[in-house]
């Protein structure tokens, strides 16, 4: 899987197809995001990543919230900042609103299951029906953007995380990263540092939520790469069983995608706020 970059002047999302042009002789080729289409279908070998803002016009959050149930509404009541409660709001909301299309069910009927270390998931098919597809799934959201990835049949786990200079400390990185990892960031200059310090950081946190088993895996017992411009590579015990993708879906964003098998055709979607009554 290959590498993807695209470079965009903020995390809120236009109201038509953004042009991209996808080079994949370049180190860094542009993503080319898309509207969805009017029918959302997956097959075999199809990953499919949205990316969609979380700071909503009043019509759209509503639509959002009218899919949680009261659970998730109580979860959202618990956090002490506005901004974080409407944030988990419209990305849940959203997340709903796309497992309901996929699934061809209303979103506040989708159930959600969460596994022993917190990743959700739905039933298995068999406890959904006979048609019922065996769909994989995964979001993260940071500083009022969010990206959700599907797949069929295979485990994945994506990560998005906005860069911020303070948190990219060599503290951090002496406690979380590889021997490898800090002597591949210390080699940076210093224009890429904070660039290579969220590549290494959103590879490791995908990795670890398509594991399934999130910091209960020590982030510092497999190497990943970082340094901006190369192919992002994954070093593990089990890493022939994955596939490791990491673009930027907004300026100032690093982003990473890691899931199960190998030669999958991805594609990436836009959902903008005015499409979200059309979502469902």
């Amino acid at each position: 899987m290959n590498t993807h970059a695209l470079a965009s002047s903020s995390p809120t999302l236009p109201g038509n197809s953004i042009p991209a042009v996808l080079n994949l002789s370049s180190a860094d080729p542009l993503v080319p995001w898309s509207l969805p289409p009017s029918s959302l279908s997956l097959s075999p070998g199809d990953l499919h990543v949205w990316r969609f803002p979380l700071d909503l016009p009043p019509s759209s959050f509503q639509i959002l919230a009218s899919s949680l149930l009261p659970g998730e509404i109580a979860r959202a009541r618990r956090f002490v900042f506005a901004s974080d409660h409407d944030h988990f709001i419209a990305a849940r909301g959203a997340l709903r609103l796309l497992l309901g299309s996929y699934l061809r069910t209303p979103p506040a009927e989708v159930s959600l299951l969460k596994g022993p270390h917190g990743k959700p998931f739905l039933p298995p098919p068999s406890a959904r029906g006979a048609e019922a597809p065996d769909l994989r799934f995964n979001l993260s959201h940071s500083h009022g953007l969010a990206l959700c990835a599907f797949a069929l049949r295979s485990e994945l786990g994506i990560d998005l995380e906005k860069f911020r200079p303070d948190f990219a400390s060599a503290e951090i990185a002496g406690r979380f990263f590889s021997p490898a990892e800090r002597s591949e960031l210390l080699s940076l200059s210093p224009d890429l540092h904070t660039r290579g310090f969220f590549n290494c950081w959103t590879r490791k946190e995908a990795y670890v939520k398509a594991r399934g088993q999130g910091l209960h895996i020590p982030l510092h017992s497999f190497d990943v790469s970082l340094a901006p411009g190369q192919p992002p590579i994954l070093r593990s015990a089990d890493s022939a069983r994955w596939s490791l993708l990491s673009f930027s879906p907004a300026q100032d964003y690093s982003a990473a995608l890691v899931a199960e098998g190998s030669d999958w055709n991805v594609r990436f979607f836009d959902l903008p706020p005015n499409l979200l009554p059309l979502a469902g």
